[in-house]
């Protein structure tokens, strides 16, 4: 692909609002968000499945829909009868780019933790692939790299309906600056 025709991942994304950056600073509201984008879930099908309390993940879920990466879904009868209120992700949360250096500990870190119980709970087999790396990156190599790595995952992104019928994967891209590393 010639760069004239690579797509350029900034084109659909903005940074993160502050009241978005503090939605997704939970590890439970990160994995809401993902369960939500597999389809849509009631409360206590969340709480069931994350084995939490239902109070907390109403709690976790009205941050969600404020913030605007997930909604109401349409109101369905359940298996027993009783009316049931789903939720849906919106499909936001994809098209933002944090800020890292407005991020504290604990907001940057909440998507790992969401990824590490995800992986735990899926187990060992569920791996499908992943690459270990060390690399010496300038500040232009690394922007380079997120740009095409990013690049390609929101061609996916854009198309993933297409394969809706397909098992779902999920996975993180992360690079951090290993410890001792030296600024050139």
């Amino acid at each position: 692909m010639s760069e004239e025709s690579r797509p350029d991942p900034d084109a659909k994304r903005r940074p993160a609002t502050p009241q978005e950056l503090k939605a997704m600073s939970h590890p439970l509201r990160v994995r809401i968000l993902r369960l939500c984008g597999d389809g849509e879930l009631t409360n206590k099908q969340l709480a069931d499945r994350l084995e939490v309390d239902a109070g907390t993940v109403y709690y976790h879920v009205r941050q969600l829909v404020d913030a605007g990466f997930l909604e109401p879904a349409a109101v369905r009868t359940g298996e027993s009868g009783a009316l049931e209120k789903p939720y849906r992700s919106t499909g936001k949360s994809w098209w933002l780019s944090a800020p890292l250096e407005d991020l504290d500990l604990a907001h940057g870190l909440a998507p790992v933790e969401a990824f590490q119980q995800e992986l735990a709970e899926a187990g060992p087999a569920s791996i499908a692939t992943y690459a270990r790396f060390s690399l010496h990156l300038s500040p232009e190599d690394l922007a380079e790299l997120d740009r095409r790595i990013v690049a390609v995952l929101d061609e996916y992104v854009e198309t993933d309906a297409e394969r809706s019928h397909l098992p779902a994967h999920g996975g993180i891209f992360l690079l951090h600056r290993a410890a001792g590393a030296v600024d050139q």
